[in-house]
């Protein structure tokens, strides 16, 4: 799980920018996904690379495409500081695991090899040889990533259709 690192304050505008929203099919969002700071990530990303970034991952508009685009490709994880709160709450019902770190997003390096436990919240960089200890999702949470989102989650317990 290769690591793409971003700074501070990346905001949904360039995460997904707006004039990508035409066509919100989650193939269409990852063509353009991260492309105004980082032209070569949508074509560069493979399956269970992470996104690592400074504090407020996510602020901006409050539009559920962002945390879809980049799940739709397929980043296992976003570690930042902290995430806007809107944000937070899109990529859990999306099912997108988003895990606050500080210490290990300011010291894991783009292009680390960086593996994630959720249940334990133990994050590894297997490049640098270093761990650290974030804390992992309640149960709730937990079931809504592991069921793809909050759609399907309540679906499976029979609460939605």
């Amino acid at each position: 799980m290769k690591v793409y690192k971003y700074g501070a304050n990346v905001d949904t505008d360039v995460i997904i920018p707006a004039r990508h929203l035409n066509d919100p099919s989650p193939a269409a969002l990852a063509s353009h996904c991260m492309e105004d700071i980082d032209e070569s990530f949508a074509s560069t990303v493979e399956a269970g690379d992470i996104i690592v970034a400074g504090p407020n991952f996510g602020c901006g508009s409050s539009r559920e495409h962002a945390p879809l685009a980049i799940k739709a490709c397929d980043v296992r994880c976003v570690i930042a500081p902290s995430f806007a709160r809107i944000f937070y709450r899109n990529a859990i019902n999306i099912g997108l695991p988003i895990v606050e770190c500080p210490q290990a997003a300011e010291e894991i390096q783009a292009g680390d090899q960086v593996e994630v436990d959720f249940t334990s919240g133990t994050i590894t960089d297997v490049t640098q040889g270093k761990t650290w200890k974030a804390a992992p999702f309640p149960e709730f949470i937990d079931g809504i990533i592991k069921s793809g989102g909050l759609l399907n989650s309540l679906k499976e317990r029979g609460v939605a259709r």
